[in-house]
């Protein structure tokens, strides 16, 4: 009696396996939802191209910022701003899962260090290719950077257009999000900020 109420006991509370659905299977299901026909000429490959894509655009999950800056932090007692400027960016908004694109500013005050300057887009592609919201993301660039480099502070602006807003919604084409992350020297010193605004802006920035 004892084993078996302990048989009993095991069978009623195991996790059930958890089922894992195919991608191109959700896709397929998607598309019928839609009212279209997943098996006509146009469409029969869309569940892999999506999946493709959506795996491509969202690979930021599988990226780590301390790997991709690597060795290229180098010793380094250059005592000026530097600033990367019109870093493209492309991500998707996690409310919606349509693309928001633009450009990041990005730049830092060096405390007896700098890195590479082509790790610093690199790092905010780490973070752009995730479901995102650009507040989180404009916060993400500056807090790895502040992590990786310990810098005298941090300053990242992102300027965007979202496709949410512009395809559907509100409708509004011309309207731009811009977002700003001050860390250290860039938030409590008015001429740090200023100079790395002047940077940001001396430029046409997005047409």
């Amino acid at each position: 009696m004892k084993s078996a109420s302990l048989h009993s006991f095991h069978e009623s509370h195991t996790e059930p396996t958890e089922v894992r659905i195919p991608f191109q299977t959700l896709v397929h299901e998607m598309l019928e939802q839609l009212g279209e026909d997943p098996k006509r000429e146009g469409l029969r490959q869309t569940p892999a191209r999506v999946e493709a894509s959506l795996k491509w655009l969202t690979r930021g999950y599988g990226l780590d910022v301390e790997e991709v800056v690597g060795d290229a932090v180098f010793e380094e007692t250059h005592e000026s701003m530097i600033c990367v400027r019109d870093i493209e960016i492309y991500s998707m908004c996690e409310h919606h899962m349509l693309p928001f694109f633009g450009k990041a500013h990005v730049a830092y005050l060096p405390n007896g260090r700098i890195v590479g300057l082509s790790k610093i887009p690199r790092v905010v592609e780490v973070f752009a290719r995730r479901l995102q919201v650009q507040e989180r993301l404009t916060d993400q660039v500056a807090e790895a950077l502040c992590r990786v480099l310990k810098p005298l502070g941090v300053g990242v602006v992102i300027e965007a257009y979202h496709l949410c807003m512009m395809m559907r919604g509100v409708e509004k084409q011309n309207s731009k999000t811009v977002t700003s992350s001050l860390r250290g020297a860039f938030r409590d010193d008015a001429k740090t900020r200023d100079e790395f605004l002047r940077l940001v802006h001396g430029g046409a920035g997005l047409p």
